[in-house]
């Protein structure tokens, strides 16, 4: 099957959106006390990217040997995780390391799309 992946986040909150043949699932969360106005905007999106990830997968929107698109409105994580831009925060290089450790054990196959902000359905959910 495949999924349109959307995420965002900001110092307070993340959200995601994931598109399947079966509608449109929307999520946010607050950070966890750990991550709540301690992170930097690129280090929510990442946050929310890993988190919604896990959480299509945990309710069972991706299964094994999915196809999900990923759609990003940061040009800074286009690069660095579509074309393997070297990334200099920690915080970031391990985050993206879980990401791509989810990837690789449900072998998701991936494609990362640059999009405009207006698009962003999950950045949408953030002023709500």
């Amino acid at each position: 099957m495949e999924h349109t992946l959307f995420f965002d986040g900001n110092l307070k909150k993340i959200a995601w959106a994931i598109k399947t043949n079966d509608g449109l699932k929307k999520q946010t969360r607050d950070h966890a006390e750990i991550y709540f106005d301690k992170v930097s905007l690129e280090q929510s999106k990442y946050i929310a990217l890993h988190v919604g990830i896990f959480w299509c997968i945990g309710v069972f929107i991706i299964k094994n040997g999915d196809v999900v698109n990923i759609m990003t409105n940061t040009n800074s994580i286009y690069e660095h995780l579509n074309n393997n831009k070297e990334q200099k925060d920690p915080f970031i290089i391990n985050r993206a390391r879980f990401i791509q450790q989810l990837i690789n054990q449900r072998e998701l196959k991936i494609k990362f799309h640059k999009i405009q902000n207006e698009e962003n359905i999950a950045s949408h959910l953030l002023s709500t």
